[in-house]
């Protein structure tokens, strides 16, 4: 399997989905009474999770590969 890097979005966004899946196969499945509403805010809530959490991860990625230029006079010395 080739290497791929780790998307905290994506894991977010499928568990959550995957929770609604079962809230539906269980109402389905006759083993609890859910409402037809109670799903709308679980995936809302997931997929804004999994923005959040995208968002975070790319801004982590991108501050580790800032190049520092040595030409630039700002530019405090790294230790």
């Amino acid at each position: 399997m080739l290497r791929h890097e780790f998307q905290p979005g994506r894991l977010v966004a499928g568990c959550f989905l995957t929770l609604a899946g079962v809230v539906y196969a269980g109402d389905a499945g006759g083993a609890w009474e859910t409402p037809w509403f109670v799903v709308i805010p679980l995936v809302v809530g997931g997929l804004c999770l999994a923005g959040a959490a995208g968002v975070l991860s790319r801004s982590i990625r991108r501050r580790g590969r800032t190049p520092v230029r040595p030409s630039d006079p700002w530019t405090p010395p790294r230790a």
